[in-house]
C-alpha cells in the first residue's frame, strides 16, 4: 500500500502543546523509517498556535511528508463510549500514523451498536481504533506489547511507571477487571474506563 502523507494528532490545552517532545520523536522515526529523511523538526518552533485557539482542549492535527502539507486544529470533544466490540484481522498494520487507513476503517464499520472496537490480531490484545488501551487487574495496568501504533500518550505513561508492558491474548481480557482506552487527546485521568465485561 503507498501512503503519502502521516500525521500527528496533538493536545493543546491553554495554549500549550502537550507531550511534544513525544510527537516529535516519532515524526522523525517515522520520515526517517519511511522516507529516508535526515532533517530533524522541532515542532514547537514549526507550530504556530493561532490567536483564535484559546485555553480549552483544542487538537492540533499536523500532516506531514518531505514537508509539512498541512496543520488543522479543532476544539476537541470527548467521545463517550459505554460498550466495545472485539473485532479480528490476523493481517492489519498500523506501525505508522497514516492520515488514511482503510484497514481500520473497515473493522470500525464492524462495531455494531458499540461505541469502539478492540482489535485482536492473531490472538493477541492490539489497540482500539482511536487508542491504546490498558487493562488493570486488581493492582497494576497493564498494555499489550502487540500493539498495532507506538501512541505518544502511551509512551509517556509508559516512562511514568504508570503502566506496564506485558502480553495479553484475548482469552486473558476475562483476567482483568477493567479496560482503559487512552491517546494523545485522551490524558490517563480522563481516558473512558469501562469494565471488561463490556468487551464483546
Amino acid at each position: 500500500m503507498s501512503h503519502t502523507l502521516c500525521i500527528e494528532t496533538i493536545a493543546v490545552e491553554n495554549r500549550q502543546l502537550k507531550n511534544i517532545e513525544y510527537h516529535q520523536a516519532r515524526l522523525i522515526k517515522t520520515r526517517r523509517e519511511l522516507w529516508g529523511y535526515e532533517d530533524d523538526w522541532n515542532l514547537s518552533e514549526l507550530i504556530q498556535i493561532p490567536d483564535s485557539v484559546d485555553d480549552k482542549l483544542f487538537k492540533c492535527r499536523l500532516s506531514y511528508g518531505k514537508v509539512v502539507d498541512n496543520i488543522k486544529w479543532e476544539i476537541y470533544t470527548p467521545r463517550k463510549i459505554s460498550k466495545i466490540q472485539k473485532v479480528y484481522h490476523d493481517e492489519v498494520d498500523y506501525a505508522y500514523k497514516y492520515d488514511q487507513r482503510p484497514e481500520l476503517d473497515t473493522l470500525y464499520a464492524q462495531r455494531k451498536d458499540a461505541g469502539e472496537i478492540l482489535i485482536i490480531r492473531k490472538g493477541m490484545v492490539t489497540d482500539a481504533y482511536y487508542c491504546n488501551v490498558a487493562f488493570f487487574d486488581g493492582s497494576n495496568w497493564f498494555t499489550p506489547d502487540t500493539y498495532l501504533l507506538p501512541g505518544t500518550q502511551r509512551a509517556f505513561l509508559l516512562d511514568s511507571g504508570t503502566i506496564k508492558e506485558t502480553k495479553i491474548a484475548e482469552q486473558d481480557i476475562s483476567s482483568y477487571s477493567h479496560i482503559r482506552l487512552f491517546n494523545a487527546m485522551v490524558g490517563w485521568v480522563k481516558a473512558p474506563m469501562l469494565p471488561v465485561g463490556m468487551v464483546n
